[in-house]
């Protein structure tokens, strides 16, 4: 089986197990308890693998509890991050599910010792709550205990009989991506709310490759509205670890989402010292400010939402807002989190925003947060997409990309909406790998291409309003038929005289027969 066969078989069963076991939970809801299973899966085969170190005399998951020495659990939970003790590894609980009659309040006890363990250690903040949506004792599993432990007993089956290859032969990753998966396909039936925390697979590839282009290494990579972390999970797979030379950071605001990037640092191998992910309002309560500045920044941050600007009259004067003069509208917080990824963003680095297209052409104060921009040339590229990219709306994304090593003065703009940057299926638009692949190629090549990129002086953006729209620019390509007026007219009349001919011929007809019956 290949690769693909396999993930695509992986899919198709994890799927499966969610609509299978879930009943009358939501399915909204119910995805927590099925990633919260295969999380628990991956940390405890993860865990056993380390305590093993490749010698297969050893089966961890067989021990005794009782032979774990203080010592050996401290120098564990330095190295991964946590400790589990054989008895609360999956594959036994897995074994004694369906004939287990405490299994959610055991399974809550294992999970509260597995955030436990860290208590004390530096992992503690990375460890902490991580379980604390996989709620084993909700009456979402059912009335009774019976019913819960049902449930909990077939989803633990359910991701038990998956099938996720050999870890050694780099099999891994599946894990991660069946992860994504799942997420995504919620995303898809929840409606905008998906939306807001799962960027596609194929557009946070671009995003990542747009932010780390160019760069032979950088210090770290951020996003402030993390979501589940699928954007900073693209940029490690587009390039290679040792040229992330500090690892992941990120703030998301949502509790759920934030367990959930956390995980998913986890399930794609990213040790607790390597990733940071902050809970939080990244507008009014920042962190990571003494971990900024950051060389790459990637980020999908919530359309248009509400936020206090000037309510607080103190934010005028935030260091990340006040070198525009101005706040972003108190009813769309686009520009604030712009202007919070340009004051996090190092002096060599780059950052690719998703952003609503309204931002580029508003009025107010909108337009002058462009003016400063625009005028201290930090704007290297706006990108248009095609719509129907996002699960849940219909919306056509920019992608908006802040530098602050420019080395000339111009605006690029590319129009990458037409269909040689996308393919269309059942229910959303995607783009492959060869579109991400020419899109980057126009980006690098700063060249003008009739009808999808166009490289604009600062003085000419500004004559123009400051509107960063790129069809301000790029003129689309009319693909309307071109229509011969001479020549239709030709064929109208040779047509008129052919009916004219045809109908003479039909009164003479009609006269013979009324001649012959007279």
């Amino acid at each position: 089986m290949t690769s693909n066969q396999q993930f695509d078989e992986l899919k198709r069963r994890i799927w499966q197990i969610a609509n299978d076991v879930r009943g009358t939970v939501d399915g909204w809801d119910f995805k927590q308890y099925v990633l919260g299973a295969l999380f628990y899966r991956f940390v405890s085969e993860n865990f056993s693998r380390y305590i093993e170190a490749g010698d297969d005399s050893i089966n961890y998951a067989a021990l005794d509890d009782s032979i774990i020495t203080p010592d050996i659990k401290s120098d564990a939970i330095k190295t991964k991050g946590y400790f589990i003790y054989p008895s609360q590894l999956f594959a036994n609980v897995v074994a004694s599910a369906n004939h287990n009659e405490n299994l959610n309040t055991d399974l809550k006890a294992i999970f509260d010792a597995i955030e436990g363990s860290a208590m004390g250690f530096d992992s503690e903040e990375d460890i902490k709550d991580l379980f604390a949506d996989f709620d084993t004792t909700s009456n979402r599993l059912g009335q009774t205990v019976k019913d819960k432990n049902a449930r909990l007993a077939a989803v633990l089956k359910g991701v038990a009989e998956l099938d996720f290859g050999d870890f050694e032969d780099n099999q891994i990753d599946l894990f991660g991506d069946a992860y994504e998966f799942l997420i995504s396909n919620y995303a898809a039936n929840a409606g905008k709310s998906g939306g807001e925390f799962f960027t596609p697979q194929q557009v946070s590839k671009l995003i990542a490759q747009l932010a780390i282009h160019g760069q032979d290494s950088v210090n770290k990579v951020y996003d402030p509205a993390a979501g589940s972390g699928s954007l900073l999970l693209q940029a490690k797979k587009h390039i290679e670890d040792h040229r992330i030379e500090e690892g992941f950071f990120g703030q998301e605001i949502n509790h759920t989402t934030y367990n959930l990037a956390r995980m998913n640092m986890f399930l794609h191998n990213v040790n607790y010292d390597k990733f940071n992910i902050q809970l939080g309002n990244t507008l009014t309560d920042p962190k990571l400010r003494d971990d900024k500045p950051f060389d790459a920044i990637v980020s999908n941050p919530p359309y248009s939402i509400k936020w206090k600007g000037s309510d607080d009259p103190t934010l005028i004067n935030d260091e990340r807002f006040a070198p525009a003069g101005v706040l972003a509208p108190k009813s769309k917080a686009d520009f604030a989190f712009v202007m919070h990824c340009l004051n996090y963003l190092s002096p060599k680095g780059r950052a690719a925003l998703v952003c609503f297209p309204g931002i580029f052409y508003r009025a107010g104060a909108e337009k002058k947060i462009r003016q400063y921009l625009v005028d201290n040339n930090y704007v290297e590229s706006v990108i248009s997409l095609a719509g129907n990219l996002f699960f849940g709306t219909t919306i056509a994304v920019n992608i908006m990309v802040l530098s602050k090593k420019k080395t000339d003065t111009r605006v690029q703009f590319i129009d990458a909406s037409g269909e040689k940057f996308f393919k269309k299926e059942t229910n959303n638009n995607v783009m492959t790998d060869d579109h991400i692949a020419s899109i980057i190629a126009h980006f690098d090549s700063k060249k003008d291409v009739e009808h999808v990129a166009k490289s604009v002086r600062m003085e000419d953006v500004a004559a123009n309003d400051y509107n960063l729209s790129v069809s301000s620019y790029v003129e689309a390509k009319d693909t309307r038929e071109v229509i011969n007026i001479t020549e239709l007219n030709h064929q109208l009349e040779t047509t008129v005289a052919k009916i004219d001919t045809l109908r003479s011929s039909i009164d003479s007809i009609v006269a013979e027969i009324e001649g012959s019956q007279a």
